[in-house]
């Protein structure tokens, strides 16, 4: 085998599917889709950022967290904040007893803007932030961890208990954060109204965008030396170590990578929904998107984007539908695809879809390759 060929970031097949997902995003929903279903399938791609993330921490390093929804709200806070403050002027906000600050505030007796918020006023310093804010979180918490050598069942219950308790310190700080309701009522990004049906169009577009660039990051992140360490970490650890590497660098890169994919989608869900509350940084939205992963393939990158729109797809439809056995029925959704198929929908296309695929191209090829008998 040539070195080109090891060293090829994308192969015909791979390119296929790409390409398969980017028709599906970007042009069979948006023509077959209202304003308002494409607005609901664009909050499904937002959670599609964590899934992708959690195929690298979880399904590459074996490094299951079930507390990514507290990157994906810091994400999220950090572009509601700019918003609010771009909707809080003195002009729009003249009828409270301290115009020029959040109404949450004022309503909570504060009469001066905390200078943690003071930075949200400009938006390329958001923009860091949305990143910095949960990597450094991200990295905070990785350190702590893997210098330890904490891992498997540990470090999930570890993250699931920051989960816990982010939600709860953002519900007893209201006045700071807009307890329990969030930060709501977000109008404008830099002066464009992002409520109109043309805004929610054109921010499905940028959003899709965003998800191919962090899915063609972490296909080179599973390309480079970087994914193969981290399937043998997965798989041999203590060899790994043995072996001269550090491992809990490796680890605490990929946790970090998959809290800035994370905070990106919670960005993107802030503008696409219009506001940011707790209940998307707790324990029950991190287990959801681990399920979106796990439904997906949690080997699959592209896997997991059809596992998180199947799952929402479905938890919408069910709800809609069936009121009152909608969890049920969300719930066997998912214990029937990871009984059945364990490597979930990737899974399904590997043993079942792609074989078939291979064969009818290799009888064609075989039948046009056939010699011809020359005519008497």
């Amino acid at each position: 085998m040539s070195s080109n060929s090891k060293t090829a970031f994308i192969t015909p097949k791979e390119a296929i599917a790409f390409a398969i997902l980017a028709a599906l995003i970007f042009v069979v929903l948006p023509m077959a889709l209202d304003t308002f279903r494409l607005n609901l399938f664009g909050k499904y791609l937002t959670y599609a950022f964590v899934a992708v993330g959690l195929v690298l921490c979880w399904g590459a390093g074996g490094i299951l967290s079930l507390g990514q929804g507290v990157f994906f709200g810091l994400g999220g806070y950090c572009m509601a904040m700019f918003l609010k403050l771009e909707a809080s002027t003195p002009e729009n906000t003249a009828i409270q007893s301290t115009p020029g600050i959040p109404d949450f505030m004022d309503w909570n007796q504060i009469t001066a803007l905390p200078w943690w918020w003071e930075p949200f006023h400009s938006f390329g310093l958001t923009l860091i932030a949305i990143i910095a804010v949960p990597v450094v979180f991200a990295f905070i918490i990785a350190f702590a961890m893997f210098r330890r050598r904490v891992g498997g069942v540990y470090f999930a219950i570890i993250t699931q208990a920051i989960a816990a308790i982010l939600t709860i310190l953002i519900i007893g700080q209201q006045g700071f954060t807009g307890g329990v309701n969030g930060i709501t009522d977000l109008r404008t990004l830099n002066g464009w109204d992002i409520r109109t049906d043309e805004a929610k169009n054109i921010l499905y577009f940028v959003n899709g965008i965003l998800l191919f660039a962090c899915l063609f990051a972490a296909h080179y992140v599973r390309k480079s030396k970087l994914g193969r360490l981290l399937i043998a970490m997965r798989d041999q650890e203590d060899r790994v170590r043995f072996s001269g590497y550090d491992v809990a660098s490796f680890k605490i890169s990929v946790f970090c990578l998959g809290a800035a994919f994370a905070a990106i989608g919670g960005a993107m869900f802030t503008l696409q929904v219009g506001f940011m509350s707790p209940t998307l940084v707790g324990i029950v939205p991190s287990i959801e998107m681990v399920i979106f992963c796990a439904v997906g393939g949690r080997l699959s990158i592209i896997g997991a984007v059809y596992g998180t729109l199947l799952v929402n797809f479905a938890k919408t439809t069910f709800s809609e539908s069936f009121p009152e056995v909608w969890l049920l029925g969300l719930g066997a959704l998912f214990i029937a695809v990871v009984m059945a198929f364990p490597r979930g929908l990737a899974g399904i296309w590997a043993d079942w879809v792609a074989p078939r695929i291979d064969g009818l191209f290799s009888r064609q090829s075989s039948s046009s390759a056939a010699p011809k008998t020359p005519a008497e």
